[in-house]
């Protein structure tokens, strides 16, 4: 696990693909701007830690367990 402190105006963050990530802690006034190659598409998303942990280290499907 890392943290990242994004407290400089100017600075962002390229997180890519296949990285666990989490939002928290938003100042007042803060902004979170998304940049993507698709549209969004809610299918495309796992929301489960476990799930996306067993799919980032290769499990079989029989291994993986519900989504």
């Amino acid at each position: 696990r890392k943290t990242v402190h994004l407290n400089r105006p100017w600075a962002g963050l390229l997180v890519g693909p296949m990285i666990w990530r989490e939002l928290r802690n938003f100042s007042s006034g803060s902004v979170c701007l998304v940049l993507a190659s698709q549209p969004f598409d809610e299918a495309d998303y796992i929301r489960d830690e476990p799930a996306f942990r067993r799919l980032a280290t290769g499990a079989s499907p029989a291994q993986r367990g519900p989504a």
